[in-house]
C-alpha cells in the first residue's frame, strides 16, 4: 500500500500532553469567580436599596417596631400599663424590662404622639394598656430621601411599619 493511502497513525500523547488538553477549572479560579460575583452582587444591593444608611435605615425601623410589639405583649400579660420611651435628641428608646437602645446618628427621628402619655418635654412615649389599646403614635426614621415610619393605633395598639410617603429626612 502507498505511503498516501495508509491511515494517519499518531503517537500515543505523553501524559504532561494529556493533562494539559484535559485541563478543567482548578479551586482557585472557581473561589476568584464566586468571589467576583458577590462583590458585584453586594454593590448591586448597595445601590437598588439605598446603600449602608437605607438598610440601618429599614434594620432601625424593623428593631423598633419589634419593641413596641414587645410592650404591647407585656401590657397585656402582666394586666399593667406599659411604657415605649423614645428621645428623639438623644436616639435612643426605652421599652419594658431593661430592654433599650441607640439609633445610629446618622437617622434622623421624628415622634408624633399624645403629649400626656410623655414623661419628660423632648422625650416620646407610647403607653400600652391592660387590653392591648393604647394612646397610640407614629415614629418616623429617615436617611437622605427615605423615610419609613412605625405607627401605633391608639384603639387597638396594632403596629404597623410603612415607608413614609412624603419620603425624606423628617
Amino acid at each position: 500500500m502507498p505511503a498516501a493511502d495508509r491511515p494517519v497513525t499518531r503517537a500515543p500523547r505523553s501524559a504532561p500532553a494529556r493533562a494539559r488538553a484535559m485541563r478543567g477549572v482548578s479551586l482557585l479560579e472557581m473561589l476568584l469567580v464566586v468571589a467576583l460575583i458577590a462583590g458585584v452582587a453586594t454593590l448591586s444591593a448597595m445601590v437598588l436599596t439605598g446603600g449602608l444608611d437605607g438598610m440601618r435605615l429599614r434594620s432601625e425601623t424593623k428593631e423598633i417596631a419589634a419593641q413596641l410589639r414587645y410592650t404591647r405583649a407585656q401590657a397585656i400579660a402582666t394586666g399593667q400599663p406599659q411604657r415605649f420611651l423614645i428621645d428623639p435628641l438623644a436616639h435612643r428608646w426605652q421599652a419594658p424590662n431593661g430592654r433599650h437602645g441607640a439609633i445610629p446618628e446618622s437617622l434622623s427621628i421624628r415622634f408624633t404622639g399624645a403629649r400626656q402619655a410623655q414623661a419628660r418635654a423632648g422625650e416620646g412615649a407610647i403607653l400600652f394598656f391592660h387590653d392591648g389599646g393604647s394612646t397610640g403614635g407614629r415614629i418616623t426614621l429617615g436617611a437622605k430621601r427615605a423615610a419609613w415610619s412605625v405607627d401605633v393605633t391608639w384603639l387597638t395598639g396594632e403596629v404597623r411599619v410603612m415607608r413614609d410617603p412624603a419620603g425624606g429626612a423628617p
